[in-house]
């Protein structure tokens, strides 16, 4: 058999070199890389020579390898016999010695520029696929890095269709659909705006970050940053209920008896609170202290209502019975039900509404 070089030594020198590089620079793994060239020449054998079980040797400086095409030496009368993976043992013992028996494999070099080619195209493509593949991994490093977290993203494109924004996370790109914009805001392009990464996933064309405005957490994160009790832990956020662009409620406990959780998160003259509808787009916040009595937590998360009495149901259903002065009814009650809506939800309670003169009018 003819023997076929494979590529000219300064050529491997060349390819490895680079991918000692993108090792370096990428964090790509060199072997990793040299298996996709492997592949790919391992491939082109089966293509051009009908057998695909290739052998590689690489030097011992690493500057360079030899391929070999594999052969299985069998019996003359083979009945089987494919002369692109079999040799004859009488063959193999006139090339390779008369110690070759039936059953060994035989490796013959590949000796062809062809082979260059391949290797040379083979490794620029695996040197792009290597830097989008790492600059997915650190996508995907800094999105989850930053996983239920505020962050700070810059408004590149609106989409005059779907309304959807692409945004700009350091140097990583993410889209917030319409239904996770607060309704009431008017965001333009160029403008840097607060987002919250509720999840990230891994899709086909990379990670994926979810991000939102409308999500219960976002206020959560928006308090912890302004209200430095909360960043110190001694003001704790039990629960937050929210139908963003209209209201939310804020249950909030106090770690330490001389500081008022609730005042806290208001701030002086209500500055804190303030900051915090602002970036909402004015959406009604409610902050109420939470507690562990359910009687006590269901009375203040119907503010703001002034509740006369609860009445917890005693068959363990955790369903209540709120009463309130007749005037208030309609605001404990909120707009299409919304106030007692957001307290149920903050507090986990089904609660009953009921006027204290138990008319309810109109």
């Amino acid at each position: 058999m003819a023997k076929r070089k494979i590529q000219e030594p300064s050529q491997i020198e060349q390819i490895l070199t680079a991918l000692e590089e993108l090792e370096k620079e990428n964090n790509i793994p060199k072997d990793y890389m040299m298996e996709k060239i492997e592949k790919a020449i391992s491939t082109a054998c089966k293509n051009n020579y009908g057998n695909e079980d290739v052998s590689f040797d690489y030097g011992e400086d690493g500057k360079g390898f030899n391929v070999y095409l594999n052969y299985t030496v069998i019996d003359d009368d083979f009945e089987n016999m494919d002369p692109n993976k079999h040799i004859y043992t009488d063959i193999a013992q006139e090339k390779y010695g008369k110690l070759v028996e039936p059953g060994d494999v035989v490796r013959e070099k590949i000796d062809t520029k062809e082979f260059g080619r391949i290797a040379a195209q083979t490794a620029r493509n695996i040197i792009r696929q290597g830097i989008r593949d790492s600059e997915r991994g650190q996508m995907m490093a800094e999105f989850n890095d930053r996983k239920q977290e505020l962050v700070s993203a810059l408004v590149d494109r609106i989409d005059p269709k779907t309304g959807a924004l692409t945004v700009r996370i350091g140097k990583s790109e993410a889209v917030l659909p319409e239904k996770e914009l607060i309704g009431t805001e008017n965001i333009k392009e160029g403008d840097y705006i607060q987002v919250y990464i509720a999840e990230v996933r891994e899709g086909d064309r990379g990670p994926r970050a979810v991000i939102s405005r409308t999500h219960p957490d976002f206020v959560k994160r928006l308090f912890e940053k302004e209200v430095p009790e909360i960043f110190d832990g001694i003001v704790e956020i039990k629960g937050v209920s929210r139908e963003a662009g209209s209201r939310t409620k804020l249950a909030v406990l106090s770690h330490d008896e001389n500081v008022d959780a609730v005042g806290a998160c208001i701030g002086p003259r209500g500055t804190r609170v303030e900051n915090i509808v602002k970036e909402l787009g004015g959406e009604k916040i409610d902050v109420i202290e939470y507690s562990e009595d359910p009687a006590k937590f269901v009375a203040a998360a119907l503010s703001p209502a002034k509740v006369v009495s609860v009445e917890v149901a005693e068959d363990g259903t955790q369903s209540c019975k709120a009463t309130v002065p007749d005037h208030q009814l309609s605001l404990a009650i909120g707009n299409k039900g919304q106030n007692a809506r957001l307290a149920a939800k903050l507090t986990g309670w089904k609660i009953d509404i009921r006027p204290e003169s138990g008319f309810y009018g109109e």
